[in-house]
């Protein structure tokens, strides 16, 4: 009985407690989920053609791309019948003609999880009135920093990150990262590459465990978790995109990019996969009318996989959306699949974005 009172808790925390000063292949994995609704219609193949206040996030090199004094953004996207939140903000401006920062925050979170450890009292008796609940909370702090070279079309940046995980007052952690962008245009084409982690961030974990919960990892034949340290590997994304202009004092616009994400903590099920390196390619279509409304879709998240009969099949994720721009405000939408095209698991993601001009 006390076995299965404890289940919902120790489920919940396993993938966390596993860390133990070693690689982790999906570490920090809610900063790979993607901000703002025109990179998330897209399916995030935004590397090379970002250049507003969600730079930050995806390419700091891109931050070179805003034309105004300041920029603002938000975001609020829910997963799973809303039980996991996911909420971002950000702002970045120009220093002087040269050179812009931003500042982000992303914070992912699961709240009012059934903390079950205290369900039996001392007499073996269940008490509903001792389930206390909690929140598994993950922060990310972004200070980005960009600024044209000497060469023409060449812009480069780079992002300081603060991470910060919490679960309940049990667990925690703290960790520190360094990203590298640059975006380079040629003509009417444009390409950008990000490194992310470069240096390998790392989460430090440590753990405060009443003797309750200690009893309760021996009685159910569990580890008791230990401080320790996680290690993020290096991913890097190359991207190429392009756009035409055409009609009427080229009131109508098309583009697309291309972006292959390449990460080396070993083998994905990815199309291209090595027991080192994998690549997986996200493409992304956007079309607009005079600089007002946008159209959106992309295909990410490619991956091989096995169906319900045990055989090969390859999955992806569609993403669609839709942009509008009056003036200083921009709102985007898009609708994401975070399973795949036969699983019907879409969110809605909505986000604001504001331009501001200092008083002249």
């Amino acid at each position: 009985m006390k076995k299965l009172a404890l289940f919902l808790l120790l489920t919940t925390c396993a993938g966390i407690f596993e860390a133990n000063a070693q690689i982790r292949k999906y570490s920090n994995e809610f900063l790979a989920i993607g901000v703002g609704g025109r990179a998330f219609g897209m399916s995030g193949a935004t590397v090379a053609s970002s250049n507003d206040v969600t730079s930050g996030y995806w390419n700091p090199a891109g931050l070179m791309g805003i034309k105004n004094d300041f920029q603002t953004g938000l975001m609020h996207a829910e997963y799973f019948a809303s039980i996991a939140k996911y909420d971002y903000g950000a702002v970045a401006g120009k220093i002087d003609s040269s050179s812009a920062f931003g500042i982000s925050i992303i914070r992912f979170a699961v709240d009012d999880i059934a903390n079950t450890t205290q369900l039996i009292d001392a007499g073996g008796n269940v008490d509903y009135d001792r389930i206390t609940t909690f929140s598994a909370q993950d922060y990310a702090f972004i200070f980005s920093y960009a600024r044209e070279t000497p060469i023409a079309g060449l812009n480069v940046g780079g992002n300081f990150k603060i991470i910060r995980r919490k679960v309940g007052d049990f667990a925690g952690a703290w960790g520190f990262g360094i990203d590298a962008g640059a975006q380079y245009k040629r003509g009417n084409w444009q390409f950008g590459a990000v490194m992310r982690d470069v240096t390998s961030t790392f989460n430090a974990w440590s753990y405060t465990l009443s003797q309750e919960m200690i009893d309760a990892f021996t009685q159910t034949g569990n580890e008791i978790p230990q401080n320790s340290l996680e290690l993020t590997m290096p991913r890097l994304i190359l991207g190429a995109t392009r756009t035409w202009t055409f009609g009427k004092k080229d009131q109508f616009s098309a583009g697309g990019e291309v972006d292959l994400v390449n990460t080396f903590d070993g083998k994905r099920n990815v199309l291209i996969k090595t027991g080192l390196w994998s690549m997986e390619p996200a493409v992304g279509f956007e079309g607009g009318f005079k600089n007002m409304i946008f159209f959106r879709a992309g295909i990410g998240n490619i991956q091989k996989a096995k169906d319900v009969l045990g055989q090969d099949a390859t999955t992806f994720q569609p993403n669609f959306g839709i942009g509008i721009k009056i003036k200083s405000v921009s709102i985007d939408y898009a609708l994401t699949d975070i399973g795949d095209q036969s699983v019907a698991l879409y969110s809605n993601v909505f986000s604001l974005r504001l331009d501001l001009d200092r008083k002249k």
